[in-house]
């Protein structure tokens, strides 16, 4: 049902997608098609995943999303959604059981702008490591970064719960998962311990089912995450 090696430019697309399942168009090692992919684990939802070769897409791909992104999903009706924060957001308004969304207009707007504030930490991820590889200075870049994770940690300080929605995990928590997940593989990892709160909510995240079953190791993260510094970046690594 899922084809774990991804599929490049010239590959037959793949056929309908089948009833009561849906469809996630991903990449192995994307940060940001592993937010769709926590979600539809979280909600046990029923789903095949077709990995996509990012730099060489399949022309069948661009014109489902011709964008070229992941995550895209698809449905058994052929209804195409992509951009990540878009494809959480539907498939737990489509799949009501165990809600990630707060139902308060307020509580969900604030999850959104917590995410908009997160977005504008996440090219630091990217631009600390290719700066390292180049030999440049990064201690200012690094200096901002720790403020950001400190601004992250004043937050669950002040909010004084586990996750950044509450006491459990919700939608805010998986939409910024997958950076952490990489922070060891990045090098990032030992700024975490001026950040109290914010290490001890990487601890809880660890801990949660969905997270284990598609996390990957560091030195996965790390192996993937050097063939993509070097500008040839090997999805299909590992298998």
């Amino acid at each position: 049902m899922s084809a774990e090696k991804c599929l490049a430019k010239g590959s037959a697309a793949p056929g309908p997608v089948p009833k009561d399942y849906i469809r996630v168009y991903s990449m192995r090692f994307c940060p940001f098609a592993q937010r769709a992919r926590l979600v539809l684990k979280a909600k046990g939802i029923k789903y095949e995943t077709i990995n996509i070769h990012l730099k060489e897409k399949p022309e069948w791909y661009l014109k489902k999303n011709p964008l070229g992104q992941v995550p895209t999903l698809e449905t058994p009706a052929g209804e195409v959604i992509y951009e990540s924060p878009i494809t959480c957001e539907y498939l737990d308004e489509v799949y009501p059981e165990k809600k990630l969304l707060p139902s308060s207009p307020f509580a969900k707007a604030q999850q959104k702008m917590m995410l908009e504030h997160f977005s504008k930490v996440i090219p630091y991820f990217y631009k600390i490591p290719t700066g390292r590889k180049n030999g440049e200075d990064v201690s200012g870049l690094e200096a901002d970064l720790k403020e950001k994770f400190a601004k992250l940690n004043a937050c669950l300080v002040n909010k004084k719960t586990k996750f950044f929605g509450g006491d459990s995990i919700t939608m805010i928590d998986y939409m910024m998962w997958p950076w952490f997940e990489r922070a060891e593989a990045y090098q990032f990892k030992q700024f975490l311990d001026g950040t109290p709160e914010l290490k001890k909510w990487t601890e809880l995240m660890l801990q949660d089912s969905a997270v284990k079953a598609i996390m990957f190791s560091p030195d996965a993260h790390k192996a993937f995450f050097k063939t993509f510094l070097d500008g040839n970046p090997d999805f299909d690594y590992g298998l």
